[in-house]
């Protein structure tokens, strides 16, 4: 039986922002690493933990935002028995990352190098991939595809303690605080992400992991938030788009999502993480999604 353990990669300092997870059994495994800039705290903490460098076997990515996986190409240098596991849709960006991280350097401009660092390609013979034909396990765990906040998301799922690895598709779980829906552009597709929802549902896990952050056993009751979440915020973007107060919205979702948050963050995390992530560009995701999807 595995044994999971919940790295806090510490980003910019800040805890419980960003979270690693080892599956520790036969075969290590770490679920997404994190960024390149979080790359050596986790080595440390990985070593404290008795996975050395000839040790870790898997490097299982949910998908290629570089907040999840930034620090692969990098970690395989490192630990050299590991292999990349990753949606086939994900892979070229693993094995060529220009395009990835020049997507990305839009977004987050001058900060992009202080906030997630070099991005190193993975070779391409150490990089393993899901297919929607795949049965296989990885690490003893089932890949699920959970598309919605990004195409090639997967899960994957202990079968034997019923542990979810969700990434980002039960949504972000900050102290737990309530449920905020992590829907930046372009790649957002709702639609999706409702009938992901409805698949977990139906697997019924035990408790799911979220990267940004945690442990969760109320996986019903988060779920559902979750789905209600966002359709009221898809719902709230039709109709700030149809009246024509599109700027005005965004920056009142992002005032009130820092409000709701600042009671379990505290008032000063809750700035730096959305300082980060802001909620606007999440709002900003759901009117890409609904411009294309009138």
């Amino acid at each position: 039986m595995n044994d999971h353990h919940c790295i806090d990669l510490e980003h910019m300092d800040l805890p419980g922002a960003i979270a690693c997870y080892l599956v520790a059994g036969d075969e290590p495994a770490i679920i997404d690493p994190g960024p390149t800039t979080t790359m050596e705290r986790l080595i440390a903490e990985l070593a404290q933990r008795g996975v050395g460098a000839k040790d870790l076997k898997h490097v299982l990515l949910t998908h290629v935002h570089l907040d999840h996986a930034g620090a692969a190409g990098w970690l395989l240098d490192h630990f050299v028995n590991a292999r990349l596991y990753v949606h086939e849709d994900g892979a070229p960006h693993m094995i060529d990352p220009a395009r990835l991280v020049a997507s990305t350097r839009r977004t987050f401009g001058d900060l992009h190098d202080e906030l997630w660092g070099e991005v190193r390609p993975a070779p391409a013979d150490r990089v393993d991939t899901w297919s929607a034909s795949s049965d296989a396990r990885v690490a003893a765990l089932l890949p699920v595809a959970t598309p919605g906040h990004i195409a090639h998301h997967l899960a994957y799922l202990d079968e034997i303690d019923g542990t979810m690895f969700c990434g980002d598709a039960m949504g972000i779980a900050l102290a737990g605080g309530p449920e905020h829906p992590p829907t930046p552009p372009p790649g957002v597709h709702l639609e999706d992400w409702y009938q992901t929802l409805e698949t977990i549902g139906q697997i019924a896990p035990t408790r799911f992991a979220a990267t940004h952050f945690g442990f969760y056993a109320d996986v019903e009751a988060r779920r559902v938030q979750l789905l209600e979440r966002l359709r009221a915020l898809e719902a709230r973007v039709r109709a700030a788009v149809a009246e024509g107060r599109e700027a005005e919205d965004a920056a009142a979702f992002e005032r009130q999502v820092r409000d709701e948050l600042a009671p379990f963050v505290g008032e000063r995390d809750v700035h730096r993480y959305f300082d980060v992530f802001p909620a606007a560009t999440d709002w900003a995701g759901v009117r890409h999604y609904v411009k294309k999807h009138p």
